[in-house]
């Protein structure tokens, strides 16, 4: 009764003889002794083993184990089809949200270049002999320096990230 339980909750759990020995810390061999009855666990490798398939020892040296049903591999499929549905679902809305994220920064960055052309920024020739306006120059200063220099690879980054990121038909 033994062997045939061992090896009938260990193939229902789908463990090879090698990986359950890997669990247990023996080798192959013994799995395949026990499995033939040509030798038999001893307590602590009974307790290690009951672990291992997560089968109480009593249900081990019992009768004959039942193998669990086709029916129950079919709930097992559809629970993990349901999982993958809600992980698909789950991507497709972070793909999304990314894709606005993205059209959204070039949206922004040609609004701002825009404003500063309209507005005939006067990027370099600023004049800060003025002491009033001489720190709200520096500032604009800076952030013109900075957005003439950024805002090109800004734009092609978010650009090509908003059309690697759509939806493809």
């Amino acid at each position: 009764m033994l062997q045939e339980n061992i090896k009938a909750f260990r193939q229902a759990k789908g463990l090879s003889q090698e990986e359950l020995a890997v669990r247990l810390h023996v080798v192959r061999q013994t799995i395949s002794k026990w499995e033939n009855g040509l030798s038999v666990p001893d307590s602590d490798l009974l307790i290690a083993l009951s672990q291992a398939l997560e089968t109480p020892v009593s249900t081990l040296l019992g009768e004959t184990a039942d193998v669990p049903a086709a029916d129950d591999v079919n709930a097992l499929a559809e629970k993990l089809e349901t999982i993958n549905l809600h992980l698909a679902r789950a991507k497709t809305a972070r793909r999304k949200a990314l894709h606005l994220f993205l059209l959204a920064c070039c949206a922004s960055l040609a609004a701002i270049a825009a404003v500063l052309f309209a507005l005939h920024s006067p990027y370099l020739n600023w004049d800060f002999d003025d002491p009033e306006i001489a720190v709200a120059g520096t500032i604009l200063h800076a952030f013109e320096w900075l957005f003439i220099r950024c805002a090109p690879f800004l734009f092609t980054g978010a650009a090509v990230g908003a059309f690697l990121t759509r939806k493809k038909s």
